[in-house]
């Protein structure tokens, strides 16, 4: 039984860790590779990024393996939630061996962040080590496959989509191959994901499932996106970060093929994308558990594909899952209770 969403691929869980009012919207969510890791890769095309541990995923570089993944608000500063991961990770004795004791490790924690700050009211609430620990505990505390929660959750909470709340989404897809291939988003970005003309989502242009609001809807939903966009100071910095997993066996090449054409999936569904204060990144982890057909040169040709569709679909249910934010630090309209469902 699948439940669509990162954990379906066998052995990857996902854990939050939520911070809201009294100044706060932020947080932090972990993705937790199986015990001994899965090869791991990057690829980052936004103008303003903030990121740890990237250079290590370059398949140049001797880590072969990472064992967990951290997504986090704060920008730069939220970055310390991976130092928490990195403390439970080594009591776990989980990471790279770097001794004759099994003790001996130094986990390897990339993680990247969006920008967040003062959306709360409170410039300085963001994590810390210690949220980054709360997450990857709920995440080694959740049972294999479990629902992965969505909308303001984890590095969700704060999360903006131009004018609209933005959050966490996930998808996943099983090929034909028997492959599992699945998605989780944070959804954070300067550009829109809705059709200013009409009120679509672009990422349901694209899947083709569309259903155009009748005008006076879309009416009223437009004046009030333009009274909350009048009262928030405008964003510095955004960003949208998504994991696509996999339990195939690939390269820390292949991997990061895989995750440069899941970067297909956010310009589908985010517009205009890439600008130079977005930092949008996407990470790739590969269980290996499936072999990919040896015969086919072209066998991954279709991890690939499936890795930027599910991006698209995550980002349209992070978005339609967030709900609205009215608060100190300012004001952003969930698109559901705009548009309805």
């Amino acid at each position: 039984m699948t439940v669509d969403a990162l954990t379906d691929v066998a052995g990857v869980r996902v854990g939050h860790a939520t911070r809201a009012g009294d100044g706060w919207l932020t947080g932090t969510t972990v993705v937790l590779a199986p015990e001994g890791g899965a090869v791991a890769a990057v690829d980052v095309r936004g103008g303003g990024p903030g990121t740890k541990e990237t250079d290590a995923l370059d398949p140049r570089n001797v880590v072969r393996k990472v064992e967990a993944i951290v997504l986090t608000g704060g920008s730069a500063y939220g970055l310390d939630a991976a130092s928490g991961v990195m403390a439970w990770l080594e009591e776990q004795g989980r990471g790279v061996r770097v001794g004759p004791d099994p003790a001996h490790v130094v986990p390897v924690v990339p993680a990247a962040c969006v920008f967040d700050l003062g959306r709360g009211g409170d410039f300085r609430a963001r994590p810390d080590a210690a949220t980054g620990r709360a997450a990857v505990e709920a995440a080694a505390a959740s049972a294999p496959g479990s629902p992965v929660p969505q909308g303001c959750v984890g590095a969700g909470t704060g999360a903006a989509v131009g004018t609209l709340k933005g959050g966490v989404g996930t998808a996943s897809e099983v090929l034909g191959s028997g492959v599992t291939v699945a998605a989780l988003v944070v959804a954070n970005a300067v550009g829109d994901a809705a059709d200013p003309r009409t009120g679509v989502l672009y990422g349901e242009l694209f899947e083709g499932r569309v259903r155009y609001p009748e005008a006076h809807v879309h009416e009223a939903a437009r004046r009030r996106l333009e009274q909350a966009a009048a009262r928030n100071t405008p964003p510095p910095l955004n960003t949208t970060l998504a994991v696509v997993a996999t339990d195939a066996e690939l390269t820390k090449a292949q991997a990061q093929k895989l995750a440069g054409t899941a970067h297909d999936g956010i310009a589908r569904a985010v517009r205009p994308v890439h600008l130079l204060n977005d930092g949008d990144t996407v990470f790739a982890l590969a269980t290996g558990a499936r072999p990919l057909d040896e015969r086919d040169p072209l066998a991954l040709n279709d991890v690939l594909a499936a890795g930027a569709d599910l991006v698209t679909r995550a980002i349209v249910r992070a978005v339609r899952a967030a709900g609205s934010v009215d608060g100190p630090g300012g004001t952003w309209p969930a698109y559901r209770e705009l548009y309805g469902d």
